[in-house]
């Protein structure tokens, strides 16, 4: 799909919420993010069609929300064991700021939407099947 290529990258708001010390951090997120982009441009590219496409770029976004959960939840165990959060809470913004950059294509936005709503339907259909 030629007319879909996404950029992605990492605010500098949050590497700015870094503490001193997070260099290396900034480095691993900005390393992740690159990496993320690209294979998400090579899915899409070699799609064979505009809902394959956007499958792609769907699952990437479950991908990031699975992460965004598993940090979220990481915080108050942090907090609980006397540890700075400051780290999880950076990786769980990161990916909820992927999420929105995804969504902030302009030709992704609607075609995300229209692709989780159908594969909601047809789960349930498949549900109901069984």
């Amino acid at each position: 799909m030629d007319d879909i290529e996404v950029s992605l990258g990492v605010p500098e708001p949050i590497l700015e919420r870094l503490p001193d010390d997070g260099d290396d951090a900034a480095a691993d997120m900005r390393q992740a993010v690159a990496g993320w982009e690209r294979r998400l441009n090579r899915a899409i590219e070699a799609a064979e069609d505009e809902r394959e496409a956007v499958g792609h770029a769907l699952e990437a976004i479950e991908h990031f929300e699975g992460r965004l959960d598993t940090y979220d939840e990481l915080v108050p165990e942090l907090r609980a064991w006397g540890q700075s959060p400051i780290y999880a809470i950076a990786w769980r913004t990161l990916y909820a700021d992927l999420i929105a950059q995804l969504y902030d294509h302009e030709e992704l936005a609607e075609r995300i939407d229209r692709e989780r709503n159908a594969r909601l339907v047809e789960d349930g259909i498949r549900l109901r099947d069984a």
